[in-house]
């Protein structure tokens, strides 16, 4: 499987009232760091015909993050897709190696011309598990 990591450092509109990144951020920060590793992975072709949507969230929520601290973001597809949806997992992990957040993420193929879902085909799978690289 593709692992792919990205880091984040959280900035002051990223915190909350209580001194550290705000849950709302973890979220927007698991679709950015899903959206760049589909962005590594794909062709131009395959980006301009497809786009993904995010039809479910599960996180956990294990530790914090300040203002001005890194968190190394990682993700990868464990399973094969079940029609026009996979699960996707992530995790955050702060700068002494504790994880922060964990979860999971269910996406959905959709054709990009139509909106209209698409079953995921073997060779767009096979990018994600085996991690192949393609542009």
């Amino acid at each position: 499987m593709s692992r792919f990591r990205l880091a984040f450092t959280a900035d002051a509109a990223d915190i909350d009232a209580l001194g550290h990144v705000n849950n709302a951020v973890w979220v927007r920060w698991a679709q950015e760091l899903a959206v760049a590793h589909w962005a590594a992975l794909a062709s131009a072709a395959d980006q301009a015909a497809y786009v993904w949507v995010v039809t479910r969230h599960e996180l956990d929520y294990r530790g914090n993050l300040g203002p001005g601290a890194t968190a190394m973001g990682e993700t990868w597809v464990a399973d094969a897709p079940r029609g026009a949806r996979f699960d996707r997992r992530f995790r955050f992990v702060g700068e002494n190696g504790r994880v922060l957040v964990e979860g999971v993420t269910t996406w959905a193929l959709l054709d990009r011309a139509s909106g209209r879902l698409l079953r995921v085909r073997a060779a767009l799978a096979e990018l994600f598990l085996a991690g192949a690289t393609r542009k």
